[in-house]
């Protein structure tokens, strides 16, 4: 628990404030850090006097001799959970120092227990996301999952649902983000990390696809950034579907909308069936459609159905006159055969333009 990574940040902490020699001994009496570095990885009888007898030790210039290897000042435990773990001696006349000897142990074991409850968080961190990334393949051993759930008192209950969060570049540091979601989600039923890469992987149990909307809703209001996208796959009952939910989520990322910061796969469900189309049909199918028409009035189409079909929204969003689209649509007509404005013609001009996008997208 007391390593010398530790002991040195601990020494140099404290000097800085005490303007005293400081030196940490580990459990065995061993000089692991000090403010003089000429002492290290040397023997202290002073320690080894602490750690034997659980009490403080005040070494002065009459009974130096008695210490071999020690210098005058006062040596007191450094206990953790009951047990001495390490003793730490301040340099100087025992009268000057030991009003604030105290304090200082103090202050030693708060540092260690903070380090004990950050690596404790961290520990649960990564076994969060191995648990995860068991879940994602094909086959795994259920009760293996629970019962590493059950080390990090993590209790999954259907419906289990997915979302990723894709971050861009952030300023934002990791454990600043981990921590809006651990103030946003109950930690006790949901499993968040990283996944490769930029992402936030988040699974959600005995949660309502609305409850998450409105919390993952709530993330992104606390990232404050326009540049965060998240996708959320459709809720599943079955620990073994989970990894569909996920894939979803990664589908609603890469088929909605750049501008939507929100985006679930029933929204793109429609778009997602045609990524099971293979490449030539989807080539075949956008030249047969699609063939006649130049980007410009492919990109007007894509507009005219986001607006959905309204002239007047959609001229507006494309920052051209009403006569300027009215016209474009009428040279679509003519061009392909089929009217953007009758449903029946609309279908197949939506799946044309879909296909199209995804596939100057896939590079």
């Amino acid at each position: 628990m007391l390593t010398q990574e530790m002991a040195a940040e601990i020494v140099e902490q404290t000097m800085i404030r005490l303007h005293r020699n400081i030196n940490i001994m580990n459990n065995k009496g061993v000089i692991i850090a000090s403010g003089n570095q000429n002492r290290l990885y040397q023997i202290h009888s002073g320690a080894l006097e602490v750690l034997k007898s659980g009490k403080p030790l005040i070494i002065h210039d009459e009974n130096l001799q008695q210490w071999e290897g020690s210098l005058p000042g006062i040596n007191l435990p450094i206990t953790f959970q009951d047990s001495i773990i390490g003793v730490i001696g301040i340099t100087g006349e025992p009268g000057e120092i030991m009003e604030f000897g105290e304090l200082v142990k103090m202050i030693t074991e708060m540092m260690i227990q903070q380090s004990f409850m950050a690596e404790q968080l961290e520990w649960k961190q990564r076994l969060k996301e191995q648990v995860f990334g068991e879940l994602l393949k094909e086959h795994f051993h259920e009760d293996s999952i629970k019962q590493r759930l059950s080390l990090i008192e993590v209790t999954l209950a259907p419906p289990f649902q997915a979302a990723v969060l894709d971050l861009g570049l952030t300023p934002l540091k990791k454990k600043d983000i981990m921590q809006i979601f651990a103030d946003t989600f109950h930690e006790a039923q949901s499993l968040i990390g990283y996944l490769t890469g930029n992402r936030i992987f988040v699974l959600t149990s005995n949660l309502a696809e609305a409850k998450l909307k409105q919390k993952l809703t709530t993330v992104l209001g606390k990232l404050n950034s326009n540049h965060l996208r998240i996708g959320i796959g459709l809720p599943v009952l079955d620990y073994t579907h989970i990894r569909h939910s996920y894939h979803e989520a990664l589908q609603a990322l890469q088929l909605g909308s750049s501008e939507q910061h929100l985006i679930t796969f029933s929204e793109i469900e429609t778009k997602a069936l045609l990524t099971s189309l293979d490449e030539r049909s989807k080539l075949q199918y956008i030249e047969r459609i699609l063939g006649p028409l130049s980007d410009k009035f492919i990109e007007t189409l894509d507009h005219f159905f986001k607006n959905n079909q309204n002239i007047g929204e959609c001229a507006k969003s494309m920052y051209i006159h009403r006569n300027s689209l009215v016209y474009r649509l009428k040279k679509i007509r003519e061009l392909t055969g089929l009217d953007p404005q009758r449903l029946n013609d609309a279908v197949p001009l939506q799946l044309a333009v879909w296909l199209w996008e995804m596939d100057r997208n896939k590079g």
